[in-house]
């Protein structure tokens, strides 16, 4: 039987495989005829499963009802080789359908372009700074979806994040609440505000906080091509911009004792997990945490996912199979549910070749 229905299937297809069947498909995509092709933001909207161009004069404005892809075309400094990122952004009132087309239609893309872009799943009200950084830091949505006309407008910015860098040789990164009662004095903090970067260093923080910190800050500063300014500010410095995102702002921070010893934070050190289906069904298994997440144990045959507090990562092996890069983005948004983080936290897809600095980052202690 099973060969029987292959052998229907390859005559249907014109004696081609399923997979030269599904990049036939892509190409015929009228949306895709010209992407990607030279530097510049594209945009479609989802409408009734298919994916219509959005005007460039709407750039930066989205309907909450509705689910886009958005497509980032660039070239790094001194490189004339091409680079993508896709984004695929949900409305909250987005139907089921609707995000469901849009994550396919992004992995569509990506496959369009040979597999080489880097995927983003971004959630109103959550956008990433990359994102965001695309439209000058803000972006309006609207009520209502395809139907609605231009009204009720709410402007929406990037919403700041705090984030936390404890350790005297592994330093670990997590995100904490934009309060002054979380600083202290042994440690460095990252204030992302976007396109200006602050870098906190308390007073008897280490120089290894403070480097991580730095380096972490250049990695955002790469990834968002160049566009946001770093301000490092030492303990007692009172910068009113800095500080007006903090509640209670500027005041007396606890102490480094108050802080806790820096191997008592450990709920949000990194983790590794592999997805595999060399066993014939999928299984997904943590294989390292803290300083024992190397990149060596990377394999291009499976798929990998990289918890680092502030984001989830998914590197796909250039080798994975079909089910495991079906299923890698599904595994990442199960994981946030299993392990009770925040439904809006940041997932990126990364193919094997095509790490950014972020990753990189990441991988090295």
């Amino acid at each position: 039987m099973k060969m029987y229905r292959l052998a229907y299937l390859l005559g249907v297809l014109g004696k081609s495989s399923p997979m030269e069947h599904r990049l036939k498909a892509i190409k015929s995509e009228e949306a895709w005829k010209n992407a990607g092709k030279r530097p510049g933001l594209e945009i479609w909207r989802i409408e009734n499963f298919n994916v219509k161009p959005w005007p460039k004069s709407q750039y930066g404005y989205f309907y909450t009802g509705d689910s886009y892809i958005i497509l980032s075309t660039y070239t790094r400094s001194g490189h004339n080789k091409i680079r993508w990122d896709i984004h695929f952004w949900l409305g909250n009132a987005s139907t089921v359908d609707e995000c469901g087309t849009a994550a396919y239609k992004a992995v569509e893309l990506d496959d369009y372009l040979g597999g080489g872009p880097i995927q983003h799943r971004e959630v109103e009200g959550h956008e990433s700074p990359l994102f965001m950084s695309y439209f000058n830091n803000q972006i309006n949505i609207f009520n209502g979806g395809i139907e609605s006309g231009f009204n009720n407008v709410k402007p929406d910015e990037y919403q700041p994040r705090l984030l936390h860098f404890k350790g005297k040789k592994h330093v670990r990164i997590s995100q904490v609440p934009l309060n002054r009662a979380f600083l202290n004095s042994g440690d460095v903090f990252v204030l992302d505000t976007g396109l200006i970067l602050y870098q906190w260093n308390g007073k008897k923080s280490s120089g290894q906080e403070r480097l991580k910190a730095a380096f972490y800050c250049r990695a955002l500063d790469e990834e968002r091509r160049g566009l946001p300014e770093v301000i490092v500010l030492e303990e007692g410095d009172q910068d009113e911009k800095f500080w007006s995102y903090l509640k209670g702002g500027y005041g007396k921070v606890k102490s480094a004792n108050e802080g806790g010893a820096d191997d008592e934070i450990k709920s949000n050190e990194k983790r590794l997990y592999r997805l595999s289906d060399a066993s014939g069904m999928l299984k997904f298994r943590r294989i390292a945490t803290g300083e024992d997440v190397r990149r060596t144990l990377l394999d291009s045959n499976d798929v990998f996912i990289l918890d680092i507090g502030s984001e989830i990562i998914v590197w796909v092996g250039k080798n994975a199979s079909t089910m495991e890069k079906k299923s890698a983005m599904d595994f990442a948004k199960k994981y946030l549910v299993n392990k009770n983080k925040p439904s809006n936290l940041p997932i990126s897809r990364i193919l094997e070749g095509g790490e950014n600095e972020v990753f990189e980052h990441s991988l090295d202690f």
